[in-house]
Order: C-alpha cells, then structure tokens, then sequence
C-alpha cells in the first residue's frame, strides 16, 4: 500500500538546477512510498519521473494526448486521455498534495485549481499565489527536502480531514 499520492507540476522546459531539484523530489517521494502524479512529458515532469523511477518508485504520467509513447521513458503508466490541458484536472483530484516546482501559466493554473479544490500546494521557486480563507494552502518551500517534508506532513492531514 502506498503512503500518499501526490502531484508534481511545473515546466515542459527546465533549467540545470530545477532539473536536479525535482530529480531530488521524485527520489524522496520514492523514498516515502508515494505514487507520484504527472503530466509525464518533459522538464520538471521528466526530471521528477526518473527520480522516481530511480529509486524504485511509482509515477503516472496523465498525458494530454493520444499516444502514450509521447510520454517520457521514465514513467510506470502512462495515461494518455487525449484532452490536452484538461488532463491537469486528473493530476489534481488524483494529488492529496501538490508541489509545485518553477513552472509559468500553465504550473499556476495548475496551482489555482489545486488551491480551490482544498488542497495544499508546496512550491518551490518564483511560483506565488494569494489564497482565499476558503482554499487549501500555499506553502513556500527552500529546498526539495523541505518541500517533500511538508507535502508528506499535509497530505496526511488532508487524508484525516477528508475521511
């Protein structure tokens, strides 16, 4: 049985350094046996899917297309619904939390959802949003270690709460 399912969202295209932070997320994610949720192409995705799959870990790819061999190499399954953005949604309401990892319009509307849906989102990077007292919450994270301490510690709390 797995401990948690968490989403991780951020850019198709990634530089050296979030590249080697979300590759640390996926690894301890492995770690702490949660199944890691996708977009399963490529940047933060990718880097996330071989940390996981590095250290023996689960990840699903939602993929926005129709073929599953877009998705990146590194992914356990690969979900190719065929309704482009709309899979970000899946990714969310499959997540018990969220951490966000750099990322532009496409990561913060990811981030938003997540938020409305009640659920909190770690974010490491520039990535900021102002909740409502209705939302989940925003949490900023310093590093992947930190990051991955407070999704696991929020996505139990949000377990409890939603029994």
């Amino acid at each position: 049985m797995f401990n948690y399912n968490v989403g991780v969202i951020g850019g198709g295209d990634v530089n050296d350094e979030y590249c080697n932070i979300s590759y640390n997320v996926g690894k301890l994610l492995a770690e702490n046996n949660c199944v890691v949720f996708c977009g399963g192409m490529g940047g933060v995705m990718e880097c996330v899917s071989r940390g996981v799959s590095e250290n023996n870990g689960t990840v699903i790819g939602i993929l926005p297309g129709n073929n599953k061999n877009d998705g990146n190499k590194y992914l356990t399954v690969k979900m190719p619904l065929g309704i482009g953005y709309l899979r970000n949604f899946f990714i969310i309401r499959s997540s018990d939390v969220l951490i966000a990892i750099d990322g532009f319009s496409g990561t913060t509307s990811e981030a938003a959802f997540a938020l409305t849906e009640g659920k909190t989102v770690v974010s490491i990077g520039e990535l900021d949003i102002k909740e409502k007292d209705t939302d989940g919450k925003f949490i900023k994270a310093k590093s992947s270690e930190e990051a991955v301490e407070i999704a696991l510690k929020e996505a139990g709390d949000y377990i409890l709460k939603n029994r």
